[in-house]
């Protein structure tokens, strides 16, 4: 079935001397594998270009399930990505989200609202010129939402001291087992979720807190997601943004 959608692409890999295999989070099918035919000549319509991670792409696909690759017929931009692919340090962001949905959304089907998220979240790191050095953090907060596990609320009173991370909430005393965070963690933890990306920049941390927030959040996904393997472009984002 010829299928035409949106599309944002998570990971690529060479195949023979002229193919290539893209992993894809698409609008209308939900996670794919295509098989890219790549030519040489100029004039080729499948530029190598265009599958760099977190592209955003409109592309015309021969579906058939339930085959695990798919055929691509054609890609265009759907939006330039320039300052993503230039500037180092949302290079860095950006392979980083790339990896991370590559594993969170592995086998995510249609789900057109966290498309929809995750294409606007990179148009916005696009646009911006400064004060995003919180982005991946909010993003991974809110992302946690289309995922099923976005933490509850309706603990997070006065007297929520802690905050459990198997469970997801927010709890007066420590619950009995080792993954829970301490009053002053569960506090920024709870503060992060209220932000949205224009206003997370009035939250100032050092690279040692920014890290550590990392740290909690991405322990959060393990304990929620079976299989989560450790990021080869986690070390690489941890040096960035020295306030």
């Amino acid at each position: 079935m010829q299928t035409k959608t949106d599309a944002i692409v998570l990971h690529t890999i060479k195949y023979g001397e002229q193919k290539l295999i893209v992993d894809m989070f698409t609008r209308e099918l939900g996670r794919q594998s295509f098989v890219v035919p790549i030519s040489k000549s100029g004039r080729s319509k499948l530029k190598k270009q265009y599958f760099q991670p977190l592209t955003l792409l409109t592309v015309e696909a021969d579906v058939r399930q339930p085959s695990n690759l798919q055929k691509l017929r054609d890609a265009t931009l759907l939006q330039p990505l320039t300052s993503m692919l230039t500037e180092p340090s949302k290079l860095a962001i950006g392979l980083f989200i790339a990896e991370f949905l590559c594993h969170a959304l592995r086998d995510e089907q249609r789900n057109e609202q966290l498309f929809d998220y995750v294409r606007l979240s990179i148009e916005w790191l696009e646009g911006r010129q400064a004060d995003y050095a919180n982005f991946h953090l909010v993003f991974l907060m809110h992302l946690s939402r289309f995922l099923g596990f976005f933490p509850n609320l309706a603990g997070a009173g006065e007297k929520a001291l802690c905050f459990d991370l198997r469970a997801g909430v927010f709890c007066a005393t420590p619950p009995p087992h080792h993954e829970w965070l301490a009053p002053h963690e569960a506090r920024r933890i709870r503060l992060m979720m209220g932000m949205d990306y224009p206003s997370m920049h009035h939250l100032r941390l050092s690279r040692t807190v920014r890290n550590r927030t990392l740290e909690i959040i991405e322990t959060y996904y393990r304990l929620h997601l079976p299989a989560f393997p450790e990021l080869r472009s986690l070390p690489v984002l941890r040096e960035l943004f020295s306030v």
